[in-house]
């Protein structure tokens, strides 16, 4: 190696001491040799660190067009935190998501983004839906996993457009006060029933849901439920029960009589908000 006392050794030429020395050396002198040059080519510090510099930048550059990208329909997909499961083709998945609901039903998703958030340990969920944007955990099991996420979520959104269309009429609040009294009986038999005023309260509460799935627990919920609810999660308020079996509805079809037989009303509501965009 010989040395030059300019540029703070930029311009030291760079022996190929090791084998691994050598393949750098070779990659940096293709970058820069020419077809004039014969014989050994010289390769500096500078031109390795302007290499991999350059490399550098030309990665971020991909890495935030393959994070940061539109759908057809206009919905800005932008990924915070990558993808811990690689497996998970996400632009596919947004792709099923737009080619699985209407139009109409997606017009309140602005954004979606994939990420860590404070949120989910805060309220111990994966996603939610907020301002028009979906925020979704790059933690996911496969593409469904993903999907389901981000049905359940349009759910929400849905809910804002079409709100007095879906609760004006009080039917699906009273078709689901109807089983939230079905399992307070239940429970009240089993010596396992709170205060009846919470299974009344059709807002989301985070000690209720403890309540349910933490001191009742998950495995008896679904029991007690079944031929219910789409879903246990469903009685944690009136907007999961919405929202659970629209995404039922959409991520399952083969679901429609199940939801239809257990839920007719809120089948109905579903049937409604499908059809209104051909109005």
């Amino acid at each position: 190696m010989t040395t030059n006392d300019n540029n703070n050794g930029a311009n030291v030429v760079v022996a190929a001491e090791n084998p691994l020395k050598q393949m750098l050396l070779e990659y940096v002198g293709n970058k820069y040799a020419t077809e004039d040059d014969e014989g050994e080519f010289e390769v500096t510090v500078q031109m390795i660190v302007d290499t991999l510099a350059h490399e550098f930048q030309q990665r971020q550059q991909m890495l935030e067009q393959s994070n940061n990208f539109y759908t057809p329909s206009g919905i800005h997909v932008y990924t915070k935190d990558e993808m811990m499961n690689d497996l998970v083709d996400l632009e596919g998945v947004v792709s099923k998501l737009e080619s699985t609901l209407p139009d109409h039903l997606r017009d309140g998703v602005e954004m979606i983004i994939i990420g860590q958030f404070d949120e989910f340990a805060e309220r111990d969920i994966n996603a939610f839906y907020k301002d028009g944007a979906l925020y979704v955990s790059n933690f996911q099991t496969d593409n469904d996993d993903l999907l389901d996420d981000l049905i359940h979520e349009t759910a929400h959104s849905v809910e804002e457009q079409y709100g007095m269309e879906i609760y004006a009429d009080q039917k699906i609040k009273n078709e689901f006060l109807r089983k939230r009294e079905h399992l307070y009986n239940i429970l009240s038999k089993m010596n396992l029933a709170t205060d009846k005023q919470r299974f009344m309260d059709t807002e989301y509460e985070q000690e209720f849901d403890e309540y349910l799935f933490g001191d009742v627990g998950y495995d008896r919920m679904s029991e007690i439920l079944k031929g219910v609810v789409v879903t246990p999660y469903a009685m944690t308020s009136l907007r999961e029960y919405f929202a659970t079996a629209f995404t039922e509805f959409y991520f399952q079809p083969d679901s429609h009589n199940y939801i239809k037989k257990v839920s007719p009303e809120l089948y109905r509501k579903l049937v409604m908000l499908h059809q209104a965009g051909d109005a």
